[in-house]
């Protein structure tokens, strides 16, 4: 049987930081009962397949996500794979049918311009959801400030919009969760006993040029990331569990300190990422990330930044990276 893995390509998703990060969960998680699992800014969702598949302790699983297009992407794929795979079937034979990049370009801006409408039923803006993430540049998911899905054509010789076995694999392990769709801070009323939070929210950009947070309307700004700080001491306040992910400015610039200082009462890792979404393949690279929790963790068997060997930027990246899964 086929594993449940990401369905789609998303920046900052943390598929190539698995294994840091199972290495920072608390020392005893799997000796805990009854654990409920909530993802307030689910993503693509690498770290919630794993969670789920690795520790059968986790009784209850909790996902949301403000994109509403994203969350009713992962409700149809619980509730309609089926149906999802036949619509999938059907846009995936007619643009492989085009012979021309300008042919190919046309039909991207035609599906991105139908997308754009915002009155389709979940089957058919599912469809385009995948098919715009697979054919747009680097599948990165951002629009403007009226919500319109704004990304160029990507100029892929033959991509593959879906993969049925990953999309059945996936909606059986979906159906052990609950898909919500709204603000991060309405998550909390679904903890309770053992829970563990994991927050990936947009990252906070590390240059006035690498903005890639906009994937809905609304941006998440210094004033959201503040706010999620208190929802995290709140969470902290009420004996629950959680661990936050976001870019390191003091990877760059030592003097960036803006996470080390809002999140100086708890503990703060450093882990190893990629990042390949500039077009300038020697701007693509290695840099790290925060990791912060609130607990501690026994030193034995840790992977931190500071254990790994140094990394040659000058290294090209594919533009396919393991970020995007």
């Amino acid at each position: 049987m086929a594993k449940a893995k990401p369905f789609i390509k998303w920046v900052g998703g943390k598929g190539q930081l698995i294994e840091q990060l199972e290495r920072l969960l608390p020392a005893d998680f799997d000796d805990r009962e009854n654990v409920t699992y909530i993802e307030p800014f689910v993503g693509g969702g690498a770290m919630l397949f794993h969670m789920l598949q690795n520790h059968p302790n986790i009784s209850r699983a909790i996902i949301n996500d403000i994109n509403t297009d994203l969350t009713t992407c992962y409700t149809t794929i619980r509730n309609n794979v089926e149906e999802l795979i036949v619509a999938l079937q059907d846009i995936q034979g007619a643009y492989d049918a085009l012979s021309s990049v300008e042919a190919k370009k046309d039909f991207f801006l035609a599906a991105r311009d139908r997308y754009n409408e915002k009155n389709l039923n979940p089957i058919d803006n599912t469809k385009l959801f995948f098919f715009l993430n697979r054919t747009c540049f680097n599948g990165l998911y951002r629009v403007n400030k009226k919500g319109a899905f704004n990304v160029p054509f990507g100029k892929y010789d033959n991509p593959q919009i879906f993969d049925a076995k990953t999309l059945r694999a996936d909606s059986e392990l979906l159906k052990r969760v609950e898909i919500l769709n709204g603000d991060f801070e309405d998550s909390f009323g679904y903890a309770q006993g053992n829970t563990l939070f994991y927050f990936d929210p947009p990252y906070r950009p590390l240059s006035d040029t690498s903005s890639f947070t906009d994937y809905c309307k609304e941006s998440f700004n210094d004033e959201a990331q503040v706010r999620l700080k208190n929802f995290c001491d709140r969470i902290n306040n009420a004996g629950y569990h959680f661990m936050l992910s976001n870019s390191d400015g003091k990877g760059k610039n030592e003097e960036v300190g803006f996470f080390d200082a809002l999140y100086e009462d708890y503990e703060i890792e450093r882990v190893w990422a990629s990042r390949s979404i500039n077009a300038n393949p020697k701007k693509r690279g290695r840099l790290t990330e925060i990791l912060v929790r609130n607990f501690g963790q026994e030193e034995v068997g840790m992977m931190v930044a500071e254990d790994l060997e140094p990394y040659n930027v000058a290294e090209e990246v594919e533009p396919y990276n393991a970020i995007f899964l």
